[in-house]
């Protein structure tokens, strides 16, 4: 038994498109492949949360699976499944009411053409790749309309023919008491047609396996987990049918120097301790690689954030930008000289509470609070 498609991406029945979206990019993040190399778990994970997607987000599928489940899009494969009606079985109440929804049903069997499987395609890019944006040779394998025959699976100068069994139809229907069942055609298997002639180059199949070479265009912002989807190249559809389409699942690389949140970004410099107590300035690199000045206030304490505004990331389909924060980190000094320590102790001797007045306040108040306790 499959499993709700709702529980999969954790969302309620009646949620929003954007609560949908929201969902199902936080679990595909989540469970990447990327992210969880030979999990086979997390893998199958990730499958269905995308199948679970792809139903829910599209309104017609979405209404045909609240009102039957699953059952909507098996009915088409079921051999016999009646609907509890008079005259009718399931398959017929499905197409009565939502056409050709699917690809076709009833009348997408007439000529035998089946739209073509989607494929995905995971792949990795990196943080300056997803700041400028960039166009992506990718190649990915599929099967593909057999340029000899044009698709339909016919040798050349001749077509297919239809099928007499279930004249065209691709279904055969017989009457039980008062159900009437409605079965695939298993002369032509549901295609309604027989290729009497088969292409020598795809044997029949109107489709042979190749690799190709297909352009992706990077958006600038682009984020972690985003799915990008290229209609109609996916698998060619059988004898003629329209290909499926291509989803290009998208991940970045963790950067050197740079973590992100959303649009802006965020990187650790360290810091002298003489730097931090007399002030100074840090030059640092912005992703666009241009060269910044960050003052840095005496008495600058470790932990402290400088904010340059837009210079983080872009912000996907808009003129804007986020920001970068430097984020400094007070290195203590090591392996000093006898020299150095000295000096370090006669600072130390002639400092007093205003120097450190954070560290002396707190003890004071540590000693303040126990000595008050032990006197209770």
């Amino acid at each position: 038994m499959k499993a709700d498609c709702y529980e999969l991406l954790g969302v309620a029945r009646g949620c929003d498109d954007k609560t949908l979206k929201a969902a199902f990019r936080k679990l595909a993040m989540q469970y990447h492949p990327d992210r969880n190399p030979g999990d086979k778990e997390a893998e199958k994970r990730f499958k269905e949360i995308g199948e679970a997607y792809d139903l829910l987000k599209d309104p017609q599928k979405r209404a045909a699976y609240d009102r039957y489940g699953h059952a909507a899009f098996e009915a088409q494969s079921r051999s016999g499944a009646a609907s509890g009606g008079f005259g009718g079985g399931f398959s017929d109440i499905f197409e009565d009411i939502f056409g050709e929804m699917m690809g076709g049903g009833r009348y997408s069997r007439s000529d035998g053409r089946e739209r073509g499987a989607d494929l995905s395609y995971n792949m990795q890019i990196t943080l300056e790749e997803a700041y400028s944006g960039k166009r992506a040779q990718i190649r990915v394998p599929a099967a593909v309309s057999c340029s000899d025959c044009g698709g339909s699976g016919s040798d050349k100068g001749t077509e297919p023919v239809l099928c007499k069994t279930c004249h065209g139809t691709g279904r055969i229907r017989a009457s039980q008491g008062f159900f009437s069942i409605e079965r695939t055609c298993s002369t032509c298997n549901g295609s309604g047609r027989l290729i009497e002639h088969p292409c020598v180059r795809c044997r029949g199949h109107g489709r042979i396996q190749e690799e190709r070479t297909i352009s992706v265009d990077i958006p600038t912002g682009i984020e972690d987990g985003t799915r990008i989807r290229l209609s109609n190249k996916g698998e060619a559809g059988l004898r003629g049918g329209p290909s499926g389409d291509l989803y290009v699942f998208l991940s970045i690389r963790s950067h050197e120097f740079f973590q992100r949140d959303g649009a802006n970004l965020c990187c650790q410099v360290p810091i002298s301790m003489i730097t931090a107590a007399l002030g100074g300035q840090l030059e640092v690199s912005a992703l666009d690689g241009s060269k910044i000045r960050v003052r840095v206030p005496e008495g600058t304490e470790n932990g402290k954030q400088f904010r340059l505004k837009g210079k983080g990331m872009p912000i996907l389909h808009q003129q804007i930008k986020g920001d970068l924060y430097i984020q400094v980190a007070v290195e203590t000094p090591q392996k000093l000289t006898k020299r150095q320590r000295e000096l370090l102790q006669e600072f130390s001797e002639i400092s007093n509470h205003e120097n450190s007045p954070r560290s002396h306040g707190f003890l004071a108040r540590m000693k303040e609070f126990f000595e008050g306790m032990s006197n209770n």
